[in-house]
């Protein structure tokens, strides 16, 4: 069977899963909601914006998300060559989505920290 036409999620081999995975990771999600406030980035700017990631992250992420499409590379023929990044319509589209879930968890914050607390203290 053709892997691109499972489409159970709980199967290892789902497209679905995998995508689901990608964007999962530490850093996609951040990098993503860090480059919705502009129109593009440079990789400097985008690194001081998340202070605790490393450059090698931050390069590693942002191949990633270009790869899927949720990130545009441009690069400018000048001395020193200047790389610019901006979102696509694909990762504009999502966002709505990250937005609930930011919304969501700082609602609940609190309430999980306290969880987290009284279940490390058992």
């Amino acid at each position: 069977m053709d892997r691109m036409t499972i489409l159970d999620a709980y199967d290892p081999r789902c497209p679905i899963r995998n995508v689901l995975a990608r964007m999962s990771d530490k850093w996609s999600l951040l990098v993503i909601y860090t480059l919705t406030g502009t129109d593009k980035m440079r990789f400097g700017d985008l690194k001081r914006a998340i202070p605790d990631i490393s450059q090698k992250m931050l390069t590693v992420t942002l191949r990633t998300l270009e790869e899927d499409g949720f990130v545009t590379r441009t690069i400018y023929p000048e001395v020193p060559p200047r790389v610019e990044y901006a979102l696509t319509e694909r990762a504009l589209s999502l966002f709505p989505h990250i937005n609930a879930l930011i919304m969501w968890a700082k609602e609940n914050m609190e309430d999980i920290i306290d969880d987290r607390k009284r279940n490390k203290s058992r």
